[in-house]
């Protein structure tokens, strides 16, 4: 799809054949080679783990990612702690960040929101759909 100037139109992020970049962040070894396995069934995301709200930090400048998805409970820097280090600093400042997390409870669930999560997706998850649901916290509002 063009615009009438001929450039390329933007692709739509939540399409399976849109590429991607996603920023995994949780301290638990296990769950970051879960993550990354599950998200390889896309073979149009690219995956970067990293263990700390620091290397994600760190990682954003570099990796640019077009979502992040961050463990709420580390040890050091907590995931809060982190989307707030995040949202100070380009270009993950409008980045959309994603809670993954076992505290799903609707009180939680609305704190997470109101430090401006895109969303939560609730731990355990399910492997075979994890990039779906990543792609679908992208899909365009309207």
């Amino acid at each position: 799809m063009h615009d009438p100037t001929g450039r390329a139109a933007p692709e739509n992020p939540s399409s399976p054949d849109a590429a991607l970049n996603v920023l995994y962040v949780d301290d638990d070894d296990d769950i970051r080679a879960v993550v990354e396995i599950a998200l390889g069934i896309d073979s149009n995301m690219t995956t970067a783990c990293v263990s700390s709200g620091q290397a994600a930090l760190d990682a954003v400048a570099e990796f640019r990612p077009d979502i992040i998805l961050l463990d709420v409970m580390m040890p050091v820097m907590d995931g809060p702690t982190t989307l707030a280090l995040l949202r100070t600093r380009e270009p993950a400042d409008a980045t959309p960040v994603v809670f993954v997390t076992a505290r799903t409870q609707e009180r939680e669930v609305e704190r997470f929101l109101a430090l401006g999560a895109a969303g939560v997706i609730a731990k355990p998850f399910d492997p075979m759909t994890l990039a779906a649901q990543v792609r679908a916290f992208l899909t365009p509002a309207g």
